[in-house]
């Protein structure tokens, strides 16, 4: 039997962002929307994780992107919620209502449905925000493929973990 519910790379991962953002004294934040969590899951899966994550948000609607981390209605509207623009507002949020000096936020398109030409299904962007940080969004837009698959939906929502984990390091 695993000794984690996740797969290697993930735990491995995590277990990175655990143990170097402690040696760096830095809390973290996850705002996460496709990912449904498995971000601060695999975060979680790591002992001594508590030294280092602050909170996660599951916004995966548009009213809890709005209702929990203040994401602006126009942002959503205008821009749509697997937007740079709305991932950068979902990690100032998640900064704003945490006690964390780094936040991630993801938010895409895992499928089968959903997709559109813009953004067909395994698009996904993030964002991270550094706590009294100045300067311009930092946000990435990424096309994961094999969203057309059986086991499309799983290998999407698997390769924006690992991005966002990524992400977290220091």
């Amino acid at each position: 039997m695993s000794k984690t519910i996740l797969p290697d790379d993930i735990t491995v991962l995590a277990k990175r962002v655990v143990e170097e953002n402690a040696a760096a004294g830095r809390k973290l934040a996850t705002a996460e929307s496709c990912t449904g969590g498995l971000v601060a899951g695999a975060i979680t899966e790591i002992a001594g994780s508590s030294a280092v994550l602050d909170r996660g948000f599951i916004t995966y609607s548009n009213e809890a992107k709005m209702e929990a981390l203040g994401v602006a209605q126009d942002i959503i509207e205008t821009f749509g919620a697997v937007s740079i623009a709305c991932v950068w507002a979902m990690a100032q949020g998640a900064l704003k209502r945490s006690n964390a000096d780094v936040a991630v936020a993801v938010s895409g398109v895992a499928g089968p449905g959903g997709g559109t030409q813009l953004k067909p299904v395994g698009t996904v962007v993030f964002a991270r925000a550094y706590r009294n940080q100045e300067g311009e969004p930092e946000g990435e837009l990424k096309f994961f493929e094999g969203g057309d698959g059986p086991d499309g939906r799983a290998a999407i929502r698997r390769q924006a973990t690992l991005c966002a984990l990524e992400l977290l390091l220091p």
